[in-house]
């Protein structure tokens, strides 16, 4: 379950989450390649994860296959928080899979607008406060407008604040004035969602990050992550200095596929992704190994 703050009787979600990624081996979901890769987060100081986010293909997942995963992840690091990716366009729907979700000890479920409907800013609103009403554990609302096709106003979000289940938001906006107005109303916690703005993001003060990235030099991006929550600059942009040209590459074609690419390429999984995502091309790999390789590891 979800950490409490010192401070406060809220959940507290701050720290370094990952996105899981799910691996595929021959158009299957490879259970024991996800539980291998959740172990070796859960060792190097992750506060959680994220399951069936964009990152781990939920699109691409039928149900059966979103809970098998949460269940692989709970059973491989138990002792590590779980948020769960809820997404979808007809409310309906969306609050049976609230149901059906209670009692699988999730730590919360991250939920972005529905997608392709573009509903208006009371529609939002209705979406996320009836999610938030059924749901058994804290809500995160996803801003992440280019994907759902919505975009959530600030006044939106600030009036989902006054919500008691409704305790964070993971920021893929590209709305720094929106950023810093809920930061500096402080009822949200803030994370990262775009794994480039890690540094901006929490150095205004927001609480956490969500970064894709973060599969890889995973030790390096804790620290980054903690250095920044306790002020130190000089060193949050040494930790960072090396990761941005990996960051920048791990995005130069859609998402997860470089991810899943530099994976394979140490023999965690297999390069497979389900249609229509697509494999990284080889000139990009080759880009990413020699990226990566000269990143000096860093220990625990």
């Amino acid at each position: 379950m979800s950490r409490t703050a010192s401070t406060s009787s809220r959940p507290d979600f701050s720290g370094l989450w990952i996105p899981l990624v799910t691996p595929f081996r021959e158009g299957a979901v490879d259970h024991p390649a996800l539980a291998a890769l959740a172990r070796r987060l859960a060792g190097q100081g992750v506060a959680g994860f994220v399951v069936c986010g964009s990152t781990g293909e939920a699109a691409a997942l039928d149900e059966g296959e979103r809970l098998a995963v949460l269940d692989t992840v709970a059973a491989a690091a138990p002792a590590v928080p779980r948020m769960m990716g809820l997404g979808g366009e007809h409310l309906g729907h969306a609050l049976d899979a609230v149901r059906r979700l209670a009692g699988r000890g999730l730590a919360a479920l991250l939920v972005p607008a529905p997608s392709y409907v573009r509903p208006s800013q009371a529609g939002l609103l209705q979406w996320f406060r009836a999610i938030a009403d059924a749901s058994d554990v804290p809500v995160l609302v996803y801003d992440i407008p280019y994907r759902t096709g919505s975009t959530l106003a600030r006044e939106t979000l600030l009036a989902l604040a006054a919500h008691p289940n409704i305790v964070g938001v993971k920021d893929c906006s590209g709305d720094a004035a929106k950023v810093r107005a809920l930061i500096a109303d402080g009822r949200l916690q803030v994370l990262a969602g775009e794994d480039a703005q890690v540094l901006a993001t929490l150095a205004e003060g927001g609480t956490g990050a969500i970064a894709a990235s973060a599969h890889l030099h995973t030790v390096r991006w804790v620290q980054l992550v903690a250095a920044l929550q306790a002020g130190r600059l000089a060193q949050a942009r040494a930790l960072w200095q090396p990761l941005a040209p990996l960051v920048e590459a791990l995005f130069a074609e859609p998402n997860p596929g470089p991810v899943k690419a530099l994976l394979a390429a140490g023999g965690e999984m297999a390069a497979e992704l389900r249609a229509p995502m697509t494999v990284a091309t080889p000139a990009l790999l080759d880009r990413l190994r020699a990226i990566d390789a000269a990143i000096a590891p860093l220990e625990a």
